[in-house]
């Protein structure tokens, strides 16, 4: 159960990306079971086109906001209904920064650990990662970006 006081004290578009993490969580999980990851991304991708990047911010500000928003998704995924594990967490994070025009990128990694495969997923903002430890590069293989991508990349 969430510290009501602590979510009051948040301001209102902080607690309406709150709202919304919680929505998009076990909806975006329930969608990749069912439509599977490629499709819940383009439909992601349709709701949120990529228009007017925010260029009015600064590296650090958008750092700042990107870091702030990943919080507020981790808060919603942990004290939650549903808690969700890092690919939904990661599309949801990744999808809302869309929306506000911050051009994200979603990376997923792979290793192997005693004898066994596990992948990761974590959001990136021109290198900066924002939903997880800076050195997640060194425990886990990324795939390239444009792999995941479902827009189409300039050859």
């Amino acid at each position: 159960m969430p510290n009501w006081r602590r979510v009051w004290r948040l301001a209102s578009a902080e607690r309406w990306l709150l709202v919304q993490a919680l929505f998009l969580l076990p909806l975006t999980a329930l969608a990749l079971w069912v439509v599977g990851f490629r499709r819940w991304q383009a439909l992601l991708t349709r709701l949120a086109p990529l228009g007017c990047v925010s260029t009015s911010k600064d590296m650090a500000a958008l750092i700042r906001e990107g870091r702030s928003m990943a919080r507020l998704v981790d808060a919603a995924a942990r004290h939650g209904p549903y808690p969700a594990a890092c690919l939904p967490r990661s599309l949801t994070l990744w999808w809302l920064l869309r929306r506000r025009g911050i051009d994200s990128y979603l990376r997923i990694g792979v290793r192997k650990e005693a004898g066994r495969l596990e992948a990761h997923a974590w959001v990136e903002l021109r290198g900066w990662v924002l939903n997880d430890d800076s050195d997640v590069h060194n425990r886990f293989a990324a795939f390239d970006h444009r792999f995941l991508s479902v827009e189409k990349v300039p050859q």
